[in-house]
């Protein structure tokens, strides 16, 4: 068995391509390049900072920051001193923060800011195993006294200072590292309780790495742009995992508030993103095309109408007439390019979306505007990814064929069950947890689905949210979820219907869309709270409704519905880091309010 790990590409881009770009990250508006010797050297200097405070290999280092470069330094830092990186959340609580740092048992907290930093003063008590923050921007802290504190420079100094008297004690510690030691704890956010963390190991990292680029290969020179959490899988295949393995540039955007901005200035080359961030980008091109002349809306809706055909087309496999080719060509040229150019979307080969299941038609609209947007599937314990489409290989309403070396099979009970080497060694501490979800080598998704004949995964629900309606048909609320969430102005839907005699919804609005509406057409409000109860706001809502009940099945249709009459937050419990609704906790909160749908009236 080969003893390869993440580390070994990773000096080996320093030792071979020293002067190549490795990261950018903007600064006061100026992008800075970072080479593979300069990565090396500070990635060095964490480990050596560390080691010489006593860390040992085996033990674990949180790290709370947004995407930087400073959080991959520390990553392959702890992981080059034989350690193992547990990111945190920024937007967690201090006692969500306070967890992982006792669970894991955490050292050593390296801490983004003032603001995260001030969190661990809440915990601390709680956690007798830390021993010191490790501040990276010291703004504010400057002149604090606290002897847990330090800063990300001094720790950097002192690693200097520690690799020159102990001269190949790095190397050492790196050769150290096998491919069955564990890399990374990824703490799921959970639903119920508190989170577990998943154990990955080096071997399960470098496998994805090298798997998902066997699905879609990589060019030299392709560049990404970070930006979705690094404490999630999803980020961490293209930051940390491909980047390591084969060399790409990976861009760190300037702050949360500017991803659009940088993503135009970047223009990447691959790209990812959840679900919400694609329905966002789509939701936020009709509702521009809406504002336009009325000669530019009559265009576009012509090169929508050819694209969506071609695209339709394209991806069930058909072949496409001669005519409706030059047609596209035309639209793309008029269209479809500039509007890819204005997205930072022009270098795009392939985009991917993943983490949730995806809408039909925001699949088939970004490829009709020629961006090669496919889907994945998979989940923390499988590294993160268990099947994927290939480019020019896509099926609408399928999440791909399973990755290299990745084997799935469907239960009788409709579960999917997975076994890979990009399989967890389980959760940290928790063996009740490990031999739910580890069965005889085989992974329980916990999702429902099927295989086709090509052996494309269809993923119909998770298997705990399938609705069982009062006349015994089973339901999958994510599809028509994904029907409601196309609409620009829904943000959210949560289906419900177990156990009842009909279907109802809870929806969240697309607040800065209606507020728009809203003021389009003159209609008075004073909080949000106000605009969610307005009568045309409702209607509004309504209309979006009926389109998609026009698709559905009777029984499957929504017969009513009521607009949540606050923002979703992630503070408050209701959805996750990766703006997934946590269905259990909206049910739970707004029991009253469902609760009075049934009882206002029957189908």
């Amino acid at each position: 068995m080969s003893n390869e790990t993440l580390l070994t590409y990773f000096q080996k881009h320093v030792k071979e391509e020293p002067n190549r770009v490795a990261l950018r990250h903007k600064d006061y508006g100026i992008w800075h390049d970072v080479t593979w010797a300069q990565y090396g050297e500070k990635v060095r200097q964490v480990a050596m900072g560390l080691i010489s405070l006593g860390f040992k290999k085996g033990e674990c280092v949180s790290i709370i920051s947004e995407n930087r470069p400073e959080w991959v330094y520390s990553d392959f830092g702890i992981m080059s001193a034989g350690g193992v990186t547990a990111g945190v959340y920024t937007t967690n609580a201090a006692e969500q923060c306070g967890y992982i740092v006792q669970n894991s048992g955490s050292r050593f907290y390296i801490a983004e800011n003032e603001e995260q930093f001030d969190k661990t003063l809440k915990f601390r008590k709680d956690t007798p195993t830390l021993e010191k923050v490790i501040v990276i921007e010291m703004e504010g802290l400057k002149r604090y006294k606290d002897p847990m504190l330090m800063s990300f420079d001094d720790l950097l100094k002192l690693g200097k200072e520690f690799d020159a008297k102990n001269p190949g004690l790095f190397e050492q510690r790196v050769s150290e590292v096998k491919p069955d030691d564990l890399a990374v704890l990824i703490y799921t956010s959970g639903t119920t309780g508190p989170p577990k963390g998943a154990m990955l190991t080096h071997s399960n990292l470098l496998y994805m790495s090298e798997a998902m680029v066997d699905a879609n290969p990589i060019k030299d020179g392709d560049e990404t742009l970070s930006y979705l959490p690094l404490c999630h899988i999803f980020e961490q295949l293209f930051t940390v995992m491909i980047n390591v393995r084969f060399g790409t540039i990976c861009n760190f955007i300037e702050s949360p508030d500017t991803v659009m901005d940088n993503m135009k200035e970047v223009s990447p080359t691959v790209t990812c993103g959840v679900p919400r961030i694609w329905e966002k980008y789509a939701s936020g091109i009709m509702i521009r095309m809406s504002d336009a002349t009325w000669f530019k809306r009559q265009v576009f809706k012509a090169c929508m109408g050819i694209g969506m055909k071609y695209a339709g087309l394209k991806l069930n496999f058909k072949p496409i007439p001669p005519y409706l080719k030059l047609a596209y060509l035309a639209a793309y040229g008029a269209v479809f390019r500039k509007l890819k150019e204005r997205l930072g979307f022009d270098r795009v080969r392939v985009a991917y979306s993943g983490a949730a299941p995806i809408s039909p038609d925001v699949l088939k609209f970004f490829n009709a505007i020629g961006l090669p947007l496919i889907e994945g599937y998979g989940q923390t314990e499988g590294t993160g990814v268990t099947t994927v489409s290939r480019k020019g290989q896509l099926k609408i309403g399928r999440v791909g064929q399973p990755l290299p070396g990745c084997e799935v099979k469907i239960a009788p009970d409709g579960e999917i069950l997975v076994k890979s080497p990009g399989v967890f060694k389980g959760y940290f501490k928790n063996p009740e947890a490990t031999v739910e979800t580890l069965k005889d080598g085989w992974l329980h998704s916990g999702d429902v689905g099927e295989l086709d004949e090509d052996g494309f995964l269809k993923i119909t629900d998770r298997k705990k949210d399938l609705i069982i309606t009062a006349g015994g048909k089973n339901i999958a609320p994510q599809n028509i979820e994904n029907q409601l969430k196309f609409s620009p102005y829904i943000n959210d839907a949560i289906v419900i219907g177990d156990r009842r005699k009909f279907i109802t919804a809870l929806i969240a609005i697309d607040e800065e869309n209606v507020i728009k509406y809203a003021q389009d057409n003159k209609i008075q409000f004073g909080t949000y709270a106000s605009l969610t109860q307005a009568p045309e706001i409702k209607q509004l809502i309504q209309k979006e409704v009926d389109r998609v009940n026009k698709t559905l099945a009777q029984v499957e249709q929504v017969k009513k519905f009521t607009i949540i009459p606050k923002r979703l937050y992630e503070e408050d419990g209701e959805v996750t880091p990766t703006m997934k609704v946590k269905r259990k906790f909206i049910n739970e909160t707004y029991k009253d309010i469902i609760e009075k749908m049934y009882r206002s009236g029957t189908e």
